[in-house]
């Protein structure tokens, strides 16, 4: 490095004015070690202002050494002090000068020089990115830097410890001049004088594989400045031979070898000057012998099989295949068997068995053919070509020789049909589901269950249809339940209309048809799957005649009536109700009118028609009233209160509001209405023969007329009562006859007695002896009745009777007294 202008011998003539100079310092100058070698130490420091040089002092601490230093100018902040010692520790002062030589600043620091340059002894390569240098150990040197370089430019540095050192990281068959610094901590030396080494050539990757059980194919690439390789083979378990080939090709073949072994196969390269390069080692295993003994065993009931085979080394994996011209099935194993699935159905497979190590497979073995079972059919077609029989189809399968149909009811009945063709015939029953499945054979068995199909026939048809209640607008039927049926639809059709009715239940009621019809009732049933089994017979049913209608009802006599309606029905018969007080009367007619007879009087009649026919009754007629008139009173009295008044009493008349009653002669007539059942009539005439009726009226006025056995009046009573005085005590009852030849009776009440006389028929009076005088005498004659009954309503007269000593005195009459 150059020193600004000042040589070193100017340095040292002024070195005495510089140290005398430097006393005058100042400030402290920082400074610092930039690099260093074996001979030189290199400081930098700062600027510094009205600096004129800078003086740059290099002194062994140990003053064991070369003393060194360097003037330059004051624009300078980096420089170098040459002519040092090796391996020493300096005191560097930097002083920093003014133009008169004043030291301004200074700043030291102390530093190690590098160590001696390293003398190398030999360098070469052994291997393609390497190459070893050999040197004399250098003292001081804590590490030595090896540096390879090549063409100038490319170069690698490694640093190691001691001696030998190996650089890597080159590049094969390269060459490169190598040097070596040696370093402390101080620093680096300078490199050693360059010696030239070229590396070997490189290794070539080996690929390599078995063709056969024998054999091993060796293949690489072709490496650079190689003339030639060197190939060996051994078993890689050290027995056996090894076999060493040299070749100038990039491949190699090894026969005659071990099957299921493993071979340890090295090559390398060798240069113009008989160098080997780099090795490059590569394991081979032969291919295994193909396995023997080869089994093959179905497993019932599953699309798969087991195939076996002798096994001849615990390490070997074992590949089964089997082909058919449509799939390829493998499986692999460690073992003895192994199993495949799933197998395709109705196929042809060839199988054979490899074994596999780290060679590949070997070759396969000899082959066994399977046959499998059929696929399962398919298309099944279930047609009903009739009631009562069943055709199934099916779609034909590959290497099948016969079908065979299996058939079960819902009721567990099982049918089965052979056949080599694709159709079966079955018989069926209404009603019934029948579950179809369709299996194929061949000779390694039966082909695995398809679609289980079923077909369900039409419900059965009811066949024991039974009116339970028929009328004139409805009819209800019903019927035992039929097999396969879920619904029934029940239609009534008279040729104009059509009911219908559906339910799940085996009753329906028909209602809204017509009166006196025939109707053409089916029961057809329903199922969901199959829809209605519209081939049920039907029944014919007449409903109940049409209600009559009454037209007219006449009274023939107070107990009958005819009764007349209107004739709606083209073949029935009538029957007339008369309903009252919960009895009924009745008359029965195939025309339109009917007597009703022995009806009861007082009655109120609920009449009705009903028409009757071998299908039912019809629905009564709207009913009409009837009223007969009222009954006569069953017991009837007359009673004569006065000789003008009678009281007509009688028992109450069922059916009867008022009574109407009468007493008839021919002098006249009493008449009394009343709602009592009793009357009193007046002016009634003595001794004269009535004829008795009551008339019976209803609260509608409907009346009946009842006569009565004849009645007579009481016999007047006479006139002219008078007593006249007889001798003695005797008196002498007289009286005028009214008329007729009543008898009569006459009777004398007083306080002292009671006297009767009664003449003989004809006779006006009579004789009363042995009376008391001086006493007061009620007297009346009553006329006597047919049944010698006593009139009691005769007039009384009262008469007083005097003494005369000791007979009958005076008779005084004292007036009339009313009747008790």
């Amino acid at each position: 490095m150059e020193a600004n202008g000042v040589g070193s011998l100017l340095l040292a003539s002024f070195s005495v004015m510089w140290l005398v100079q430097s006393s005058a310092a100042s400030s402290v100058l920082p400074v610092s070690i930039y690099t260093v070698t074996s001979r030189s130490i290199t400081a930098q420091w700062s600027k510094y202002p009205g600096a004129h040089s800078f003086r740059v002092t290099a002194t062994p601490v140990s003053g064991i050494g070369e003393l060194g230093f360097v003037l330059f100018s004051g624009s300078t902040v980096i420089g170098t002090v040459i002519s040092l010692t090796a391996n020493t520790y300096y005191d560097v002062k930097v002083e920093c000068l003014d133009n008169a030589g004043t030291v301004l600043s200074e700043g030291n620091v102390k530093h190690l020089s590098a160590p001696e340059v390293p003398v190398a002894d030999k360098v070469y390569s052994k291997i393609s990115n390497g190459i070893t240098a050999e040197w004399a150990a250098v003292p001081g040197a804590l590490q030595y830097e090896l540096r390879a370089e090549a063409n100038h430019t490319l170069y690698t540095e490694t640093n190691v410890t001691e001696s030998p050192g190996t650089v890597m990281g080159l590049y094969p068959a390269t060459p490169y001049a190598v040097t070596i610094r040696s370093i402390n901590v101080g620093g680096k030396s300078q490199p050693s004088r360059p010696m030239k080494a070229t590396t070997v050539p490189a290794a070539s990757a080996i690929s390599s594989y078995s063709p056969s059980s024998d054999t091993i194919v060796a293949n690489w690439d072709i490496i650079p400045a190689a003339v030639g390789y060197s190939v060996t083979i051994m078993r890689a378990d050290g027995e056996g031979v090894k076999m060493k080939y040299n070749t100038t090709g990039t491949n190699f073949t090894f026969t005659g070898l071990e099957p299921d072994v493993l071979y340890t196969i090295v090559i390398h390269a060798v240069d113009a000057t008989g160098i080997p390069g780099d090795d490059f080692t590569s394991n081979q295993e032969t291919l295994a012998l193909p396995p023997s003994g080869i089994q093959v065993t179905p497993t019932t009931g599953e699309p798969q099989v087991t195939v076996s085979w002798n096994q001849t080394d615990d390490s070997l994996n074992y590949t089964v295949v089997a082909s058919s011209p449509n799939s390829v099935l493998a499986c692999t194993s460690s073992g003895i068997s192994c199993t495949l699935s799933p197998l395709l159905c109705g196929t042809e497979y060839t199988i054979s068995v490899s074994a596999s190590n780290t060679a590949g497979p070997s070759l396969a073995s000899n082959s066994v053919q399977l046959l499998t079972v059929p696929c399962a059919p398919g298309g099944i077609n279930i047609v009903e070509i009739q009631p009562g029989n069943l055709s199934v189809t099916w779609s034909p399968t590959v290497l099948t020789d016969y079908y065979i149909v299996f058939v079960k009811t819902d009721d567990g009945l099982e049918l089965q049909c052979n056949s080599s063709l694709t159709e079966c015939y079955f018989p069926s029953d209404c009603g019934f589901t029948y579950f179809i499945n369709v299996f194929a054979y061949n000779k390694a068995g039966q082909s695995p269950a398809g679609d289980v199909l079923n077909y369900t026939t039409a419900p059965c048809c009811p066949n024991d249809i039974t009116p339970i209640y028929v009328s004139g607008d409805t009819i209800e039927i019903i019927w035992s339940p039929v097999r396969g049926a879920e619904l029934y639809e029940t239609n009534a059709d008279d040729g104009i209309n059509v009911v219908h009715c559906n339910d799940t239940s085996t009753v329906c009621t028909l209602s809204a048809l017509n009166c006196d019809s025939r109707y053409s009732i089916s029961v057809y049933s329903y199922s969901e799957i199959r829809g209605v089994n519209s081939s049920c017979n039907p029944q014919y049913v007449a409903t109940a005649p049409c209600s009559p209608e009454i037209v007219n009802i006449t009274k023939i006599t107070s107990s009958m009536f005819t009764v007349y309606w209107e004739n709606n029905n083209a073949d029935a018969n009538y029957t007339v109700y008369a309903r009252a007080e919960g009895e009924v009367w009745s008359c029965d007619s195939s025309g339109t009118s009917c007597d009703l007879s022995s009806l009861p009087c007082g009655s109120m009649f609920s009449i009705s028609v009903v028409a009757k026919s071998t299908a039912g009754d019809s629905l009564p007629s709207y009913s009409e009233p009837l009223e007969t008139a009222p009954c006569c009173p069953s017991d009837l009295t007359v009673t004569q209160i006065t000789p003008s008044v009678t009281n007509v009493s009688w028992s109450p008349s069922h059916g009867a509001q008022t009574y109407v009653t009468m007493l008839e002669s021919s002098k006249g007539q009493a008449k009394c209405h009343t709602l009592q059942t009793h009357c009193p009539l007046g002016c009634i005439t003595c001794g004269t023969n009535y004829t008795v009726s009551v008339e019976a009226i209803s609260e509608s006025g409907l009346s009946t007329e009842c006569l009565y056995q004849g009645y007579s009046s009481s016999a007047c009573c006479p006139s002219g009562v008078k007593l006249y005085r007889l001798s003695n005590n005797d008196i002498m009852v007289y009286w005028r006859a009214s008329g007729g030849s009543s008898n009569y009776i006459a009777d004398l009440y007083g306080s002292k007695g009671n006297f009767t006389c009664s003449p003989t028929l004809g006779v006006g009076y009579c004789d009363i002896a042995g009376i008391s005088c001086g006493d007061v005498y009620t007297v009346v004659v009553s006329p006597l009745d047919t049944d010698g009954s006593k009139v009691t309503f005769c007039p009384r007269k009262m008469y007083s009777v005097t003494c005369s000593g000791s007979s009958v005195g005076m008779v005084i009459y004292r007036g009339k007294r009313s009747v008790q």
